[in-house]
């Protein structure tokens, strides 16, 4: 299969609410916040004042993130951005390799019924090809090391260990982190002119 992979940028907002929003516009979902705002602030984001946020992501110089598609269609979403404007530049619990501007990958959602298809390679390579395109020295992603095991898929989308090291990323340290029961490692993709075009 071939899926194509874009910026999510203003013109997209639509599919970035297909893959983030709730059904109900009132209630109050992650919309990929959780690990971009600090915990107080994203709190404080209730209802529709989420999918506001992100549609003001979504609009400036460096997009949120970037989509999956199959054909015209809408089927997944890979959360990028600098590690120095999330959270994760203050963890205690997900450890600072050394002082390279890093970017960080952190979320991977596929679309319901779109699942089992092969797209979160690609979507993860798309998110490190962009960063690669707006200068990231390097793109880190904090997945859990599950060996094998089943992941269950609400805490599916910080990725498995098994996935970033196909898109090319290697260990570089383990974390005080857990998610679905499963330790979490710093994977790192090291980019060069050659490897981000």
């Amino acid at each position: 299969m071939n899926f194509e992979v874009h910026p999510a940028t203003a013109e997209r907002f639509a599919d970035v609410a297909t893959m983030l929003g709730p059904k109900n516009p009132t209630s109050t979902v992650c919309w990929c916040l959780s690990h971009r705002l600090p915990a107080k602030e994203s709190r404080s984001l209730l209802g529709p004042a989420r999918g506001a946020y992100v549609r003001e992501l979504c609009g400036r110089d460096v997009a949120p993130g970037v989509l999956a598609y199959d054909g015209d269609e809408v089927v997944g979403w890979a959360a990028v951005a600098p590690r120095a404007e999330l959270p994760f530049a203050r963890s205690r619990k997900i450890p600072h390799v050394d002082d390279l501007p890093v970017w960080s990958a952190w979320c991977v959602r596929v679309r319901p019924g779109h699942r089992g298809r092969g797209i979160t390679l690609p979507l993860l390579e798309g998110a490190v090809r962009y960063a690669g395109e707006n200068g990231a020295p390097a793109v880190e992603g904090y997945p859990v090391d599950n060996r094998g095991a089943k992941v269950d898929l609400t805490m599916a989308y910080v990725g498995t260990r098994a996935l970033f090291e196909r898109a090319g990323f290697t260990k570089v340290a383990d974390t005080d982190s857990i998610s679905g029961g499963f330790p979490r490692v710093v994977m790192r993709r090291l980019l060069t002119a050659d490897s981000a075009a």
